[in-house]
């Protein structure tokens, strides 16, 4: 027959015009067969390069008129099997996949899938098999999972002459009633006054858009200490924290980008010094305390109630933030990305306090053989206005600057970059070499972004997955000498 034309059936993830272009035969020539199956090839192959591993070209004729029919068969998902699940409803685990119900079987979709369920973090393992569907290359999507313990629970008690007796009961769920969401709550009873709370629950499907909300309620007195630039300790105090927090967030139409919106009512509350440190005269918020020399007069307030008024009060602020994710694993990534951008305002909603307060924040994850991983965290800060101290950038300790102190250098703008080769040395324990760079400016005694005052250190740590969670040990070396960290909680 003559070649005229190609006409294409059966295809909806490539347009007809796409297809025919891969049947590049010579109009008005006698059609060879040679030739027609090489196109074949080069059609399947484009399907397959593009996750669908399935398509096949399932009949190939010419019509006397010289047309060439071509059939397409693209392989298609006809619905779900969920195994392995004792706790977590089927829906919670079929409402991650990326593969569709009648839409053709995409190998990328099902492998993303399969990382979107493990992160979750309610299974040990997860896998997908394909069952033979109905029709045929028809297929069944089976989601094979192995649950891991969801649910934490905590009690202690104890006795001082100070404060008498105490409790604490902690209870926590980040798979509540198998449906996905997460709850926590901490709280503290006993003494003159510790009735100390801590309560948050986050529900991740609101809506078919992934529409995610998060409240978070506490009221908590803790003992906290201050330090100066040169890791000297300025005041050790008690201080109530107490507000209300909500969060909504929803992923775009590009599933690995999301953006959300925080409101926030908090307000800090200094309660005295601490146990202990009642008649100590050199405590930053009491009278008697001794001037730094790297403190100016002109700016550091002059009476104990000025000072406190200048870093305790009422925040109420919004924040707006838009965070790319690309990470294989949230728990520990090997590979991928996690931007992150935010902006919060304060001073339009009442409060004591009225500043603007920018934050980046890149993560860059790279396989280096096996199952190590080079880790890579920049950022940068900068806030105008009137900030109170617990909304200062901070740098120091086991987050951000391992071999200072906790939080020991506060300003209005930041720099950081910390570098980690992690390594795995037995099962569920991870070892990490790390070099941690950064600062944080105060506006009123230093220059912005002044690079000669950058502090760098460097050591080793551990990573131990227990029965409790994540736990962090580390050894930093700064340019005092070495500190060690613990702490409970993932890594970067």
């Amino acid at each position: 027959p003559v070649y005229q034309k190609t006409e294409v059936e059966g295809n909806t993830v490539l347009n007809k015009q796409r297809v025919a272009s891969f049947f590049d035969l010579e109009q008005g020539k006698i059609a060879n067969l040679k030739n027609i199956n090489k196109c074949v090839q080069k059609l399947e192959e484009e399907y397959r390069s593009n996750g669908y591993i399935l398509a096949r070209v399932t009949d190939v004729h010419m019509e006397k008129d010289g047309t060439l029919k071509v059939a397409v068969n693209e392989g298609v998902v006809e619905g779900f099997k969920v195994k392995g699940n004792v706790k977590t409803k089927d829906y919670v685990v079929t409402r991650e996949m990326k593969l569709k119900k009648g839409e053709p079987f995409n190998a990328k979709a099902a492998r993303r899938s399969m990382q979107r369920v493990y992160n979750l973090g309610y299974f040990e393992d997860v896998n997908i098999k394909l069952n033979p569907g109905r029709e045929p290359n028809g297929v069944e999507v089976e989601i094979s999972v192995v649950e891991m313990n969801t649910g934490t629970f905590g009690i202690g008690a104890g006795y001082s002459n100070a404060d008498g007796f105490v409790g604490m009961v902690s209870i926590g769920d980040k798979n509540f009633r198998g449906i996905g969401d997460k709850i926590n709550l901490r709280w503290e009873f006993g003494g003159e006054d510790n009735k100390n709370y801590d309560f948050s629950y986050t529900r991740p499907w609101l809506d078919d858009k992934e529409t995610s909300a998060t409240i978070n309620l506490y009221d908590i007195t803790n003992e906290y200490a201050d330090y100066n630039i040169d890791g000297d300790e300025i005041a050790r105090y008690d201080k109530k924290r107490r507000g209300q927090e909500i969060t909504f967030s929803r992923r775009t139409h590009n599933e690995f980008v999301s953006n959300y919106i925080t409101i926030k009512n908090r307000d800090d509350i200094y309660k005295g010094p601490a146990d202990g440190y009642e008649d100590d005269v050199n405590q930053y918020y009491e009278e008697g305390f001794k001037q730094s020399p790297h403190f100016k007069k002109e700016w550091m307030p002059q009476t104990p109630e000025e000072r406190r008024k200048e870093n305790f009060g009422v925040t109420r602020s919004i924040t707006f933030g838009r965070v790319y994710d690309s990470r294989d694993n949230v728990y520990d990534p090997h590979e991928g990305k996690r931007i992150g951008y935010s902006v919060e305002w304060a001073g339009g909603m009442g409060g004591d306090f009225d500043f603007t307060k920018w934050t980046a924040d890149w993560r860059y994850y790279f396989r280096a053989g096996g199952e190590s991983v080079w880790a890579l965290n920049l950022g940068a800060g900068y806030a105008s206005g009137d900030m109170p101290l617990s909304q200062r950038f901070t740098m120091g300790g086991s987050d951000t600057l391992r071999g200072y102190e906790d939080d020991q250098f506060r300003g209005n703008s930041m720099l950081k970059a910390t570098l980690e080769y992690r390594f795995p040395i037995v099962k569920k324990v991870q070892g990490v070499l790390f070099t941690d760079n950064g600062y944080a400016w105060d506006k009123r005694h230093e220059d912005e972004f002044d690079m000669g005052l950058l502090k760098n250190s460097y050591g080793v740590g551990l990573r131990i997955n227990s029965p409790l969670g994540p736990v962090k040990l580390d050894y930093g070396y700064g340019e005092d000498g070495g500190k060690f960290h613990f702490s409970f909680g993932g890594q970067f």
